[in-house]
């Protein structure tokens, strides 16, 4: 009874005429029925119908959290990069992206690609080339467009005068360089809200469509199909979608450290207690922050704070498209020495291609000092030794290098004979074998081989590296790995703090403060990376290292 009555009144409703006044003329708008005449309509017939018009009132005030899987390590052996995915254009095309907060556009490869790598050495990936004629909704951007004015202000874009199109040519730090056009296209993603996952959201972007690349974005050994942008000029994704209403202008990451890799990207404000916040450089084009002094062991280094001060060419960048971390070269030196002595008794200091680096036999966080790097507004960056060095090599004694050798040479492992490598060895005590000369053997020896063949040692090196010439910090994956990264552009500012990104965040993405769940990888796989299975092969080896042993000391 309740429910016809209800629909009695709709039916009514609906019957009523409706005067609209523009300008003093009345206009007569026609209404539809809601529901056919003399139909009874059920009770959850008009719940149904009033929960969908309250999802629609929600989405208004909040349009959930942004989420994109995270894929790639910051072990330059292994990756070297971290990358996601995103979906472009009618129907929905799936790109792998690098996650690059050093540049402001996303661009990806398409189909008129000169210099474009066709395959990638990455796991699971397969490259992709957008096409604009496949895709229903794509179109050219043109020189009268708003938005490629924008573009030519922040130096993101360039027109072509005699085609009238919008373009765009970037080189990076790296001297690898890329060209193309501009396209606009619908950017498909999927949201959390509720803790539910929805997975039919778009809108519209202008993004770059890449027809030229050089130098290193021509290799195939990392390859991805482009590169995401996550600065701050008004050409990047999160300045489009937050000027449209559809994401908040803030984003977070969290990029785990270890082997397995991914993380946790969000457009969205990760909320953890711990986070401390330093205030954006203003009017840079990059994020600029305000590095004061670095300590080790809680002792400040005698270094001059205008080392880090921002001007052209200098200051302190963070990007997360940079894999390892740079010091300025006036604050190097002086890092260096400070850390050497701390730790000149428990390990061997060696040099190695001009990098200072230790010899050691135990776990780096026993031996090494914590550093910090002393930002303003009293926010500091611990860092853990493992964030400012790079583990470089296995290291066996002379003899055992001589037993695997052969071992390798006459051993049958996968159905045929193999000669590996000829070594060159480097002294009569202890060898360095280089896992990017001798991947295989520094594999099979991490896998296979006992801790009392290899003596338990290993060579580390300052990944935290300088720049000849150059007074710049740059703050790389080696740094931002195992830390929540706030990136607050309405609050111009970045906060962090140490945190276990193999778990879940909360993350607020409205002014409301409503907070939604996010476990890494919850939009997918987090990683693509997995590890080959170890030979199991220790008692066969041992077996022909003993025999080879007797017939060389016979």
């Amino acid at each position: 009874m309740a429910a016809s009555v209800l629909a009695g009144i709709l039916i009514a409703v609906a019957l009523l005429p409706a005067a609209l006044v523009l300008g003093g003329f009345s206009a007569a708008l026609k209404l539809e029925r809601a529901f056919p005449v003399g139909q009874r309509v059920e009770l959850s017939q008009l719940r149904a119908r009033d929960m969908a018009r309250h999802g629609r009132m929600l989405q208004s005030s909040s349009n959930g959290v942004i989420d994109f899987p995270v894929e790639g390590t910051y072990d330059p052996f292994h990756v070297g990069l971290y990358y996601t995915t995103v979906q472009l254009g009618s129907p929905p095309r799936e790109f792998h992206v690098q996650i690059d907060t050093g540049s402001d556009v996303l661009w990806v490869s398409c189909s008129s690609c000169n210099g474009c790598p066709q395959s990638t050495g990455l796991q699971k990936i397969q490259l992709n080339f957008f096409d604009p004629g496949s895709s229903s909704t794509a179109s050219l951007v043109s020189c009268s467009d708003r938005r490629c004015s924008i573009g030519l202000q922040s130096s993101d874009a360039i027109c072509s005068i005699q085609n009238n199109q919008c373009g765009y040519t970037f080189q990076y730090g790296d001297g690898s360089g890329t060209s193309g056009y501009y396209v606009s296209d619908l950017l498909n993603f999927n949201t959390i809200l509720g803790g539910a996952v929805t997975t039919n959201s778009s809108a519209p972007i202008v993004f770059g469509c890449s027809n030229t690349q050089t130098g290193d974005l021509t290799k195939s050994d990392r390859a991805v199909d482009g590169i995401f942008g996550f600065g701050q000029q008004e050409m990047s994704v999160i300045s489009q979608l937050s000027s449209q209403g559809v994401a908040p202008n803030v984003f977070s990451h969290c990029l785990r450290g270890d082997d397995v890799g991914g993380g946790i990207l969000v457009f969205g404000e990760i909320i953890e207690p711990g986070i401390v916040y330093t205030p954006l450089v203003p009017s840079q084009p990059h994020y600029n922050l305000n590095l004061l002094s670095i300590s080790v062991n809680g002792q400040t280094l005698p270094i001059n704070p205008s080392v880090f001060a921002t001007s052209s060419g200098k200051g302190t960048i963070v990007d997360s498209g940079t894999t390892l971390a740079y010091l300025a070269e006036e604050a190097y030196d002086p890092f260096v020495s400070a850390v050497t002595n701390a730790v000149q008794q428990s390990v061997q200091p060696v040099m190695s291609k001009g990098n200072q680096c230790y010899l050691i036999t135990t776990s780096v966080n026993d031996l090494f000092p914590q550093v910090s790097l002393n930002f303003a507004g009293g926010a500091s960056m611990n860092l853990r030794p493992q964030d400012y060095l790079l583990q470089q090599n296995s290291v066996v004694s002379f003899q055992v290098l001589i037993l695997i050798f052969l071992f390798f040479f006459f051993i049958e492992i996968t159905g045929n004979l193999k000669c590996i490598y000829a070594m060159q060895l480097e002294d009569s005590q202890v060898v360095p074998i280089t896992h990017r000369r001798f991947s295989s053997i520094a594999g099979f020896l991490n896998n296979v081989l006992p801790d009392h063949f290899l003596g338990n040692s290993a060579v580390w090196c300052f990944g935290l590296q300088k720049i000849q010439g150059q007074d710049i910090t740059i703050l790389g994956d080696l740094v931002l790995k195992d830390k929540i990264i706030v990136y607050d552009l309405a609050g111009q500012r970045i906060g962090w703090a140490s945190y276990d990104c193999s778990t879940s965040v909360n993350v607020s993405a409205s002014a409301s403060g409503q907070k939604e769940y996010v476990k890494p990888g919850e939009l997918g796989e987090s990683s693509s990376l997995q590890k080959e299975p170890a030979i199991s092969m220790i008692a066969f080896l041992i077996m022909h290292i003993s025999l080879l042993g007797s017939f060389l000391f016979l």
